[in-house]
């Protein structure tokens, strides 16, 4: 028996994880009791030594790395006043939190002889202030995270240490925001964005043998969105609703999702054909959103536009075909499209798109000044544009800068320039220093706004799991895949990739000899461009 059997209940885990370090103490006394400290259960007689919380102090903790929840605050003591601010950053952390879509700052009554939860949010840092006339007892404070309780399936390492940290770290990133939804940023845009969850979806899809969260946020926000309007209203998202959709399948095989919403998505592949105009350009309507960095260049932004129509045509043909209708007035919109090829207007966002949809060579444009005018969102498609060696040296530079600087998640977006005068995440704000955190950030993250837990920002995982270990799903479900490692200046690589068969093993080296362990039941191709570069391929079961 079960009681509430009819409840809807939570894909999610509860873990308990104690502070690993105190940074500022101000009056609080034994704080260091609280390090290592998981007791969940507050004591009646016997007490133990406690940390003490006189009115008017304060602490800092710091939990070691970026966590969903909150916090419980043991309190077998008398009932108080306390005041939690938490943090992405020890700026946010001490600072004033912006409080859009989740919240930062909150003062509790604690009980007495009892434990107080708070906290729905992605935190790293907290501060505790005693604002009450009591003093405040605690028998511990740990982090009370709230993730999917799923077993990282897939795999990477190589020769390079810092490449195997990005990986770990943009698989953490995207998994602190698969929570009910696939959420963009777990601690501010805490919503389905349709656009948004396309690299996550690749994150997932080379992360997870669980890609469940991607199925049931593409049903949402059906559900959400009246057939044949776009996803969040912005015309462009339904181009990606397109492009996610076909690599759900290729990555799970799961047709049936497709046939329940088969006249959905035929109703929306219908109106976006129409928006092609006579001579080959997209004439998608407003709101012409590409992204943030580009909403000020109209014509780059026709550019991105028209290679991501192009792509959500391709993505639709294949739909079509599954469905059984016939595909050839979405070759014909290919057809048409191919035709006009604006300028990217030297911006990197709109070059990668074009370079993917082949409608041109924008290497130019990707290699000049390589480091900056990427973004953490389209940086994934600049990763996938370029050519495997500066593609890697991209993400040594722009992803391990945000490592070097205390990240342990990656961010809404990041400009290698606001590292010039400006100390850790991970450390209180410097005198005369910027602030990396609350001094940085544009558009809709300005500030203490800006999320450094943001979803989009997975690509190098997706990428070096595709590109480096050679993985690419020639049939729905990987029931037939190629392999072709392309290591770059790597010396050697191993890894995995979930299937829904099971983990795809892969091993290579510099020279040239790859051994491919795979599931039974799938098919592996290996075709190099470069057969004399392969010295031996082993495949096994």
């Amino acid at each position: 028996m079960k009681f509430h059997s009819d409840a809807v209940r939570d894909c999610r885990t509860r873990i308990y994880l104690p502070p690993v370090r105190i940074l500022l103490n101000h009056q609080v006394q034994n704080a260091e009791l609280l390090l290592g400290n998981v007791q969940i259960q507050t004591s009646v007689f016997f007490l133990p030594t406690l940390t003490v919380l006189p009115p008017g102090s304060s602490l800092v903790l710091d939990y070691g790395e970026a966590l969903h929840g909150g916090i419980l605050f043991n309190s077998p003591g008398k009932p108080g006043r306390l005041k939690v601010n938490f943090g992405e950053s020890v700026s946010e952390a001490i600072g004033s939190p912006n409080e859009d879509h989740s919240r930062r700052e909150e003062t509790l009554t604690t009980p007495s002889m009892g434990i107080v939860e708070y906290g729905n949010t992605v935190f790293r840092f907290v501060r505790l202030e005693n604002v009450g006339d009591t003093e405040l007892s605690c028998a511990a404070c740990p982090a009370v995270a709230l993730e999917r309780d799923l077993e990282v399936t897939g795999a990477f390492e190589s020769s390079d240490s810092r490449l195997n940290r990005i990986w770990t770290t943009a698989v953490r990133t995207v998994h602190l925001c698969m929570q009910t939804y696939l959420y963009d940023g777990a601690k501010r845009d805490r919503l389905v964005w349709m656009g948004d969850m396309h690299p996550e979806t690749r994150g997932v899809l080379c992360a997870f043998s669980d890609a469940s969260v991607i199925r049931d946020s593409l049903d949402y926000l059906i559900g959400q969105t009246p057939s044949p309007k776009p996803m969040n209203t912005i015309p462009s998202y339904a181009c990606w609703f397109i492009i996610s959709l076909w690599d759900y399948y290729m990555g799970t095989g799961d047709s049936e999702f497709l046939l329940k919403h088969a006249d959905y998505i035929r109703a929306l592949l219908n109106v976006y054909k129409t928006y092609i105009g006579k001579d080959g350009s997209e004439t998608l309507p407003d709101w012409r959103f590409l992204d943030w960095p580009n909403e000020d260049n109209p014509a780059a932004k026709h550019a991105g536009l028209q290679a991501l129509l192009l792509w959500m045509m391709e993505a639709g043909e294949k739909l079509v075909a599954l469905f059984g209708d016939d595909p050839k007035p979405f070759r014909a919109a290919q057809r048409k499209l191919r035709r006009h090829v604006p300028s990217p207007e030297g911006r990197k966002a709109p070059a990668a798109l074009l370079q993917l949809m082949k409608l041109g060579d924008f290497r130019n444009v990707l290699e000049s000044n390589p480091f900056n005018g990427v973004s953490t969102f389209y940086g994934f498609y600049v990763l996938l544009a370029k050519e495997t060696k500066p593609a890697l040296d991209l993400i040594r530079t722009y992803w391990g800068g945000m490592m070097d600087y205390g990240a342990t998640s990656f961010w809404e977006d990041f400009d290698l320039e606001w590292l010039r005068n400006t100390s850790p995440i991970s450390e209180p704000p410097v005198p005369g220093k910027d602030d990396l955190h609350a001094d940085f950030g544009k558009y809709c993250y300005i500030g203490l706004r800006h999320s450094l837990s943001h979803g989009w920002s997975c690509g190098p995982a997706p990428f070096m799991s595709e590109r480096v270990l050679g993985v690419r799903f020639l049939k729905p479900g990987g029931s037939q895949i190629q392999v072709t490692p392309d290591l770059g200046d790597l010396e050697y690589v191993s890894g995995a990739f979930p299937t829904p068969k099971g983990a795809l093993r892969i091993t290579a080296d510099a020279s040239g000899k790859v051994d491919i362990s795979a599931p039974a039941g799938i098919e592996i191709v290996t075709n190099p461009k470069t057969p004399s570069k392969r010295k031996k391929v082993s495949v096994r079961p």
